[in-house]
């Protein structure tokens, strides 16, 4: 079976208001969007959903019970897959959309998924960060768990730190300053304390950036400083959601009853103190599904481990583990020289790297180029971005990558002088721009006064009337020159006039209040619109992001890896980082580096050890062989808890008796509808119903109404009647399985039933209460 291809999904909510969804902790006033024009049709029926999967993909969305592993290679449609998954269990009737909770841990990674669902027909499902959900949660049960109002929580934890040094006399600079930071943080999410901080250290072989000692008394003073604030971080929402469930059964009972079902994304780049927290929502559930992809690990620096992903089945024994290898992203040069860069990988993660199978049609071969200086490598790469472009690419769909934000600067220079546009990834989130926040501002105040603008007299349709509103706020037809600010802006502005076009395209006749209804929703999910620029980043921000053409630049010795990647685990996650660069490029790949940093410097430097055997006159790599897995389904031993083995040795599974989807007898379609449901088929399918059986049964129900005074569907309704004449049960088994009936009725009127299916006289022809 060919595999489908996969769907791209574009655009943002709009068109009539949005229904508010109550106000609870679980939901914190996320309103439920409706359906747009801008986004493909809502999948008439659960089926539908599941149109367009390949094999595997499919397997992950109809695999609703039990735990549930997906390692999913890069560009193979992951977050479709899971998506597709949690809407077909929701439109399938088998997961209560305000049970379910997916959490990730990019705020865009959570608004794409919550986009994705509602395109799908999934309202109400909540997807969140990591933090997000922790501190809904915390927000809520605080005063009942704790008392009084929850800490204020700082957006930065530089200045505590700066405060904590100077408390320690000790003098950091902007350098140590970053560093001390970061490793209180990495101390916080490994759950480690000041007094363990030196050996914690030890133990994993973590370069520290001061003295462990040092830094341990920082961290302390750190703390003590909250405390005297009053003040909470990023990383107290994790441990303090803990403490409350670890410390209060009644809260995490609460917590419990409301999210049954788990959905995790990016699974290798979860922490020890996420890991907690997640079995703290499950308490001793195994409803989880779990997705990511050991080398694409590249944050465990922050406390992240792959061991979680890899170590599932060996804590879910019955776990299902589907393998997704299919690339819908990468043309096969690009997946060729992927896979050849963790075929020379060592380690863990290398041992269950997943071999990608492209499948685009054939592009260009990656460019791989060498120049003298870093200056002419920078001039080289805008040179070949504005080619690009000239021939006919988009600048939005061209990036320029790099291992450390140091070097964003000469880069955007160059493109500058080469006049190409161009945005820096991983600065401020695009509604959250003052330039954005005063547009949208302004346009709103412009829907408002409608016809009375006089801005708007010239402005015959939207796309227009955003033009003229927003020339007041510095967007003109042509950019400025240059780069900096003043260019950032302008960028910000044109993409807002781009999706007024693209608004206008999807649907005919949008107002103006149209859109700010669009611009509103978008907002709230962190879904902005495509800035017109090529995009700087380093590999790090571009995680999760895919362009046409894609520029790797700075792949030497010293970068990459990086200097002060010394041990076997930080050079193999170099690798991992280089990797997840390369699995950017949908079509073009060009790898550069420079022999000096500058113009007539020494000529030192090589290509990174990580493209030997792979670019052209390096000779042939090492590989790995036979060690790479391939695409497809495991099925573990279905009850088994750990420890448990296959030979027969596991234990039933607790909890409630697990639904799998209901299809119809006659076609096979997935049934939702009540009365399907009962019939197992669907009203349009050929009935082959008893007809006397079925009045001979109606018959008996009246009378049994009659006798204990209540209405005759309290008895069997009439479509459980239809079901119990076209199955003819012949002993209490077959009547049981008939929807409608339950062992209550079984108990009630079994035998009645079952002596009319035989065609015998009803014993005493009495009601049995």
């Amino acid at each position: 079976m060919a595999p489908a291809a996969l769907v791209r999904l574009q655009g943002g909510a709009c068109g009539q208001p949005a229904h508010p969804s109550p106000v609870t902790w679980q939901h914190g006033c996320v309103t439920a969007a409706t359906h747009s024009p801008l986004f493909p049709q809502v999948p008439d029926t659960a089926d539908a959903v599941l149109e367009g999967l390949d094999p595997e993909q499919r397997e992950v969305a109809t695999s609703l019970h039990g735990p549930v592993c997906v390692l999913a290679g890069a560009g193979t449609g992951k977050t479709r897959a899971i998506t597709h998954r949690i809407a077909y269990g929701v439109r399938a009737g088998i997961l209560q959309p305000s049970s379910v909770l997916a959490v990730t841990f990019t705020n865009r990674a959570a608004g794409e998924m919550r986009g994705r669902l509602r395109q799908l027909g999934a309202v109400g499902v909540q997807a969140r960060t990591f933090h997000s959900a922790a501190l809904r949660q915390l927000q809520y049960f605080w005063p009942k768990a704790i008392g009084g109002s929850l800490p204020r929580l700082v957006d930065r934890k530089v200045q505590l730190v700066a405060d904590a040094a100077a408390a320690c006399r000790i003098r950091l600079d902007r350098g140590e300053l970053r560093d001390v930071t970061a490793e209180i943080e990495w101390a916080k999410v490994t759950q480690t304390v000041p007094a363990d901080y030196p050996l914690a250290v030890a133990k994993v072989s973590r370069d520290a950036p001061r003295d462990p000692a040092e830094i341990a008394q920082l961290y302390a003073a750190y703390e003590e400083l909250k405390r005297e604030r009053v003040v909470i971080d990023f990383e107290d929402v994790l441990l303090l959601t803990v403490a409350v469930l670890q410390d209060r059964q009644d809260v995490a009972e609460q917590v419990r009853a409301q999210y049954q079902h788990f959905v995790v994304d990016e699974y290798q780049d979860v922490s020890p103190l996420q890991q907690r927290l997640l079995e703290l929502w499950l308490g001793d559930r195994d409803s989880l599904c779990v997705v990511g992809d050991a080398s694409q690990t590249i944050y465990s620096f922050t406390g992240a481990t792959p061991d979680h992903l890899l170590d599932f089945r060996t804590r879910h024994p019955g776990a299902t583990v589907v393998k997704l290898v299919r690339d819908y992203r990468s043309t096969p040069q690009v997946v060729r020289l992927a896979n050849g860069l963790l075929a020379q990988a060592s380690g863990r993660a290398a041992d269950h790297r997943l071999e990608l199978v492209s499948q685009r049609a054939g592009g260009p071969e990656p460019v791989f180029t060498e120049y003298g200086d870093e200056p002419a490598e920078a001039e080289g790469t805008a040179r070949r971005v504005r080619e690009l472009i000239d021939a006919g690419v988009p600048a939005s769909e061209i990036a320029v990558l790099f291992r450390t934000n140091a070097q964003s600067e000469t880069y955007e220079q160059a493109l500058a002088d080469a006049g190409v546009p161009y945005q820096l990834r991983g600065a401020e989130r695009f509604f959250d721009r003052p330039e954005v926040r005063r547009a949208i501002a302004a346009l709103r105040a412009a829907a408002r006064f409608g016809g009375n603008d006089a801005l708007l007299d010239d402005a015959p349709d939207l796309p227009s009337q955003v033009r003229a509103v927003l020339s007041g706020e510095g967007w003109t037809a042509q950019p400025p020159a240059g780069s900096g600010a003043v260019r950032e802006r302008w960028e910000s502005l044109a993409a807002l006039v781009h999706l007024a076009q693209d608004f206008l395209a999807a649907r005919s006749g949008a107002t103006l209040a149209d859109l700010i209804t669009e611009l509103d929703e978008r907002a709230g999910a962190q879904h902005a619109p495509t800035v017109q620029g090529v995009t700087l980043a380093s590999l790090h921000a571009a995680k999760g992001l895919e362009w046409d053409a894609v520029f790797l630049v700075g792949v030497a010795e010293g970068m990459m890896p990086i200097t002060y990647a010394r041990t076997d685990e930080q050079v193999e996650e170099e690798r991992r980082l280089l990797y997840v660069g390369v699995t950017r490029a949908r079509e073009r790949l060009h790898l550069s580096w420079s022999l000096s940093r500058s113009p007539g410097g020494r000529p030192n430097r090589r290509p990174s050890r990580f493209l030997d055997g792979l670019r052209p006159g390096s000779g042939t790599g090492p590989g790995r062989a036979g060690t790479a897995g391939a695409g497809g389904v495991e099925r573990g031993f279905p009850g088994s808890r750990p420890g448990a083995g296959p030979a027969g040795a596991a234990q039933p599974a607790r909890g409630r008796r697990q639904r799998s989807p209901a299809r119809c007898r006659v076609c096979g379609r997935t049934l939702t509808d009540g009365g399907e449901l009962k019939l197992l088929r669907c009203e349009e399918c050929p009935s082959d119903m008893d007809e006397g059986l079925y009045e001979r049964l109606r018959e008996w129900r009246a009378e049994q109404a009659r006798r204990s005074g209540q209405p005759a569907f309290c008895v069997f309704t009439d479509k459980t009647l239809m079901a119990i004449a076209e199955s003819d049960p012949a002993d209490e088994h077959e009547l049981a399985r008939i929807p409608g009936v339950g062992m209550r009725k079984l108990g009630r009127y079994g035998a009645d039933v079952l002596a009319i299916c035989a065609g015998r006289e009803v014993a005493g022809g009495k009601d049995q209460d």
